[in-house]
């Protein structure tokens, strides 16, 4: 599966061009899926709904199905938090998996970075970041494109992972 992350700090324009990036080649005629890490507690269900009654009955999945999609919830109770590697096992084949956070693994990534943060670069400790997309002109020793390049960003994710 080809895999390629998108990394920076708070509020450094992440989701944004994920968004960007997800509309970009799939555009181009692409499958594209993502993973999204969140370092706070998540539930997409809602209290009252039978499925989130079949949660807290003690079901260690549910899987909620309509005509339009399908959610499956995995409630890891003891379990430690899953490995990258194991949720990506559990996607449907596509040609790209795009991944926001998990800045630690090893798989390629661009960083995008706002000054405004005052946050310096991941890029500057981690080989694993191949290119960085900025709103400040930076010298690096990788790519560096304009935060809001989307479609030179894609260009250079395509490549790298050979499509």
């Amino acid at each position: 599966m080809r895999l390629y992350g998108v990394v920076g700090w708070k509020n450094a324009g992440k989701t944004g061009l994920m968004e960007r990036l997800v509309a970009e080649i799939s555009g181009r005629g692409l499958r594209v899926s993502t993973v999204k890490h969140a370092h706070h507690r998540i539930d997409v269900d809602q209290p009252g709904t039978d499925s989130h009654r079949h949660r807290q009955a003690g079901a260690t999945e549910v899987l909620l199905a309509s005509a339009t999609r399908f959610a499956l919830m995995h409630e890891l109770r003891d379990e430690g938090e899953p490995a990258l590697e194991t949720l990506l096992a559990r996607l449907a084949p596509v040609d790209l998996v795009l991944v926001e956070g998990y800045k630690r693994a090893a798989h390629p990534k661009v960083e995008a970075h706002r000054a405004e943060t005052g946050k310096g670069l991941i890029a500057e400790n981690d080989a694993s970041v191949r290119a960085v997309a900025s709103d400040v002109a930076l010298d690096l020793d990788r790519p560096v494109f304009a935060l809001d390049d989307t479609r030179a960003i894609a260009d250079f994710i395509l490549s790298e992972v050979g499509l």
